[in-house]
């Protein structure tokens, strides 16, 4: 395909170069057949020319803006390159949008539904406790951990929507969160309480199916998930108060068994879950470092900068010692630590691989933790009906 090259070469002391190329098939009618109206450059065979428009306001700036209407490049760096990096930025579209109702699709975004990975994030501590608090050489209450695992949906939907109003202002700061359904206006704030409302007496009704010492449990985590949203404003460490928030299950399950904690087991537990949060989401954190310092909002991300890997180390080893504790105390067998062998290798393999300058790189780490919380889980069973 031939190409029509515009070059234009302003005075001695000052040397600018404007260059277009333009397909043929696009404007046929600018090719050059006799040479009669084009500058020749004698250093080249190939012609480079510029069209001549007498009695025209039309000028090779004119020619630029026409190129770049039509994807083709005007610059070192192509204007198609710069497109397919803003389409890159842009959320795509979830099955939420595909299959929905328009009615209820910001609800939905607003519940984060097109997003399990934080139901699972909040389930596994549950699992993992019920499943601890089983009898030895007997499989874990399923009607139990079915009840936790829609607490869990719920609680993590709910958790989203407070999220939601209280930091709509910083939300549409910053790129990733500026189409959230409060921030970008598709729901209004007292749309967004009412369906808070919603949430929290939906997950009142199983919190009633449990003993009383669970529900007087389970009530006091609601300071937890109410305050955690606004410690990105106070602390650089919000990620040590959604690991005591998201981790609360590791309590709650045990106690939903037993009817009362077994501080030997649980604590550890608890301990491990939130060390295991503070890996995950220093390197979820990371997606949002720059635009966080313009807004304002800390993060163990910001705490951490270029030492992220060898605080999160430190957080990988205690989150595996707590939970070797916990299962000690607990007579798991055999097969539970080589379970846990496992999930180390999983948690070591996130962190020193992640590459913390790359957001979708974070991304996929992060949601690669629901791995991690299935090993341990599969550690617990085997190694409690091995006991």
């Amino acid at each position: 395909m031939a190409l029509l090259l515009c070059f234009s070469r302003s005075s001695r002391n000052l040397h600018r170069h404007v260059s277009l190329a333009i397909s043929q098939s696009i404007f046929p009618h600018l090719t050059n057949p006799s040479g009669n109206h084009c500058s020749s450059n004698s250093n080249s065979n190939t012609q480079l020319y510029i069209p001549k428009f007498h009695n025209s306001r039309f000028s090779y700036f004119n020619w630029i803006q026409v190129g770049q209407g039509y994807g083709i490049s005007t610059s070192p760096h192509s204007f198609r390159d710069l497109e397919k990096e803003k389409r890159d930025k842009r959320p795509s579209a979830s099955w939420i949008d595909l299959h929905l109702p328009q009615i209820v699709r910001p609800y939905a975004h607003l519940a984060r539904l097109d997003k399990p990975i934080g139901t699972w994030l909040l389930a596994w501590p549950c699992m993992w406790s019920i499943t601890l608090a089983a009898s030895p050489g007997h499989l874990p209450d399923f009607k139990m951990m079915a009840l936790f695992g829609c607490g869990a949906f719920l609680l993590r939907g709910a958790g989203c929507t407070i999220n939601d109003l209280l930091d709509r202002d910083i939300d549409t700061k910053v790129e990733r969160t500026k189409s959230r359904p409060i921030a970008s206006g598709a729901l209004t704030p007292s749309q967004g309480v009412s369906f808070l409302g919603l949430q929290l007496l939906l997950g009142l009704g199983i919190l009633l199916q449990l003993n009383n010492y669970s529900i007087i449990l389970g009530a006091s985590s609601l300071l937890l998930v109410f305050s955690y949203p606004l410690m990105k404003r106070i602390t650089f460490w919000p990620q040590a108060f959604l690991g005591l928030t998201f981790n609360w299950g590791a309590l709650l399950g045990w106690s939903a068994i037993r009817g009362s904690l077994d501080p030997a087991i649980v604590l550890p537990l608890y301990l491990s879950g939130v060390f295991w949060t503070l890996v995950y989401d220093t390197i979820y954190a990371h997606q949002d470092k720059e635009e966080d310092k313009i807004v304002g909002v800390k993060s163990t991300a910001l705490r951490f900068g270029d030492s992220t890997k060898l605080w999160v180390s430190g957080f990988g080893i205690a989150c595996i010692s707590s939970l070797a504790l916990s299962g000690f105390n607990a007579n798991l067998g055999l097969p539970y630590y080589v379970f846990l062998a496992a999930a180390s290798g999983q948690l070591a393999w996130q962190i020193w691989t992640v590459d913390i300058s790359s957001a979708p790189d974070c991304s996929r780490k992060f949601v690669s933790n629901k791995w991690f919380g299935a090993l341990v889980f599969g550690g617990i069973l085997m190694g409690r009906l091995s006991s």
